[in-house]
């Protein structure tokens, strides 16, 4: 895979967060519909170990989840999805920081996500947005991962909608 001068791979920018990357994917529309590019042997961003897909329902917040070893490369094939990131890594020069990136329709982009932070999602579209994960390692139920209430605090973000 090519790298940038700045030693992102190519075609990427960088998150708020150590790690995270970002990075636009191409729709090529014309009268019979819509091809959306994903993830290529040539540039992909982790090693890939599975594709699932989710449904993710209008207001529902799925999450938070921190996997100790799995990278996530995820992307909203229709519909919107607002997805916030916490840093958990011990040492990360930017633990603790959250981002939030809103991505689907309207931002059709790959987002990259390292083990150690923090993943939620929330719904944002009528009737559901559909998500993709080309995961680094196959599923495995021994593989670990923590899952943190999205309401409880244990991470301090508010996931109501901000009307301002």
């Amino acid at each position: 895979m090519s790298e940038t001068k700045a030693g992102l791979p190519a075609g990427c920018t960088p998150g708020k967060i150590h790690g995270v990357l970002i990075r636009p994917l191409k729709r090529i529309p014309d009268e019979r519909g819509v091809i959306m590019h994903g993830v290529r042997a040539d540039n992909a961003l982790s090693p890939f170990g599975e594709v699932y897909f989710k449904k993710l329902y209008c207001g529902v917040v799925n999450g938070w989840h921190v996997h100790e070893t799995l990278e996530l490369n995820y992307l909203c094939l229709t519909g919107m999805i607002k997805l916030v990131l916490c840093d958990m890594r011990e040492g990360s020069p930017t633990k603790g920081v959250i981002e939030e990136i809103f991505f689907g329709d309207d931002n059709y982009c790959l987002v990259h996500i390292p083990p150690g932070i923090a993943n939620g999602s929330k719904g944002l579209t009528e009737p559901f947005a559909l998500i993709c994960n080309v995961a680094s390692h196959a599923h495995d139920p021994g593989l670990k991962y923590l899952r943190i209430d999205p309401h409880a605090g244990g991470i301090p973000y508010d996931w109501a909608r901000r009307d301002f």
